[in-house]
């Protein structure tokens, strides 16, 4: 269990090191635009062959329909709530979080970060060894978040320490939700397997296209497309390379 522990806190501790660049260095708005695309394309990559793709082998294809279903609507569901609280602009780079709740921020950022964090342990349980492809596509997708939400974090008035403080225990956060993936699902039948990581699936999927492409695009241009691409496809080397 301490493995998936750490783990988790591996992938997870881009967001404290995103934080730091962006707090130490100015981090030009299209080049974190293109980072969030790559970054991107290593998720879509990751859904696709870690997760949907082990979930078809597991149960063979049972549960999966639910699970896509079951994890977007609850990414919706639980998005839309932290919208409502003053989370909304939790990624922005311009200081709009200045408007919003402080801890709607903090839920929100949480929100974004469990369903990936939790099936890294659960990968871990399910084939013996960690995912590196999981494991890159985590880390490297966090690191553009991290850097967009703390230059607006930090236009918004909030003290460097805060913004560190946050990070940190989100990073906690994540390596427990790594730890709960490998500790609940220890003995479950392979069909809740397969559901699980459909559901992360799901809520990854529509984290991307409800906040983390769009945001992409806004800064990085029609360069991001390519940029999409490379993640995708070094993502699908580093999978294939298992």
């Amino acid at each position: 269990m301490s493995e998936a522990f750490l783990w988790g806190l591996l992938s997870a501790s881009s967001l404290l090191l995103g934080g730091l660049a962006a707090l130490w260095f100015r981090v030009g708005s299209r080049l974190l635009g293109l980072v969030m695309a790559f970054g991107a394309g290593v998720l879509i990559s990751a859904v696709a062959y870690e997760l949907v793709d082990e979930a078809f082998t597991t149960a063979s294809g049972a549960g999966i329909p639910l699970g896509l279903a079951a994890g977007a609507l609850t990414f919706f569901a639980g998005d839309a709530v932290i919208d409502r609280l003053g989370g909304d602009d939790r990624k922005s780079m311009g200081g709009e979080q200045a408007a919003g709740s402080p801890l709607a921020i903090v839920l929100g950022i949480v929100l974004d970060g469990i369903p990936e964090s939790a099936v890294i342990g659960l990968t871990l349980l399910h084939g013996g060894a960690v995912s590196a492809a999981m494991i890159v596509a985590v880390f490297l997708s966090n690191l553009p978040e991290a850097v967009a939400a703390t230059t607006g974090l930090a236009t918004a008035g909030w003290r460097h320490r805060a913004i560190l403080l946050l990070w940190t225990g989100v990073v906690l956060v994540s390596a427990l939700a790594a730890l709960a993936g490998y500790g609940l699902f220890g003995d479950a039948s392979p069909r809740t397997v397969a559901f699980v990581l459909s559901f992360a699936a799901g809520a990854i999927l529509t984290m991307l296209a409800d906040t983390m492409m769009p945001e992409a695009f806004e800064r990085g241009g029609k360069l991001v497309g390519l940029a999409t691409t490379l993640g995708f496809g070094v993502a699908f080397a580093v999978s294939a390379l298992e």
